[in-house]
């Protein structure tokens, strides 16, 4: 991939800004998913006439929202999490609350695997059935 060139919003102190075409490139997503998410209110890109220009707060929003969807978090505990990580207070709410949905989330995992070795003990019984009644020791 080509260094990433980054674009200036007009403001009195020039940050990086990028592109959508950038951002979309360098985290492997569709421009499409990039405004799905800004219609969620994850991200709140400047623009630049027609164009859409991200600050580094939105690349980093962004990016915290790819974790959040990695783990198999809602859209809406990402947001509330990623919402918190851009107040100006103290971390150790926003780590309370994400060990809170952390907790919930390991729950439902072990849920789930244990839904599914039973489910799979369930399919190796009927397939030891099924294999002794083609044998003819039903």
């Amino acid at each position: 991939m080509p260094p990433r060139r980054p674009v200036t919003a007009a403001t009195e102190a020039p940050q990086p800004t990028f592109t959508i075409t950038e951002l979309a490139a360098e985290f492997d997503i569709t421009p499409r998913a990039i405004r799905f998410y800004e219609d969620m209110g994850l991200l709140e890109p400047g623009r630049k006439g027609r164009n859409r220009v991200y600050t580094p707060r939105d690349r980093t929003r962004l990016k915290l929202t790819l974790r959040g969807k990695r783990l198999g978090l809602p859209l809406q505990e990402i947001k509330q999490l990623v919402d918190m990580y851009d107040s100006q207070a103290s971390a150790a709410p926003q780590l309370r609350a994400f060990l809170t949905i952390l907790a919930q989330h390991r729950n439902q995992l072990e849920q789930q695997r244990h839904d599914i070795e039973v489910t799979l003990a369930e399919i190796q019984q009927h397939e030891k059935r099924c294999r002794a009644l083609l044998a003819g020791k039903a």
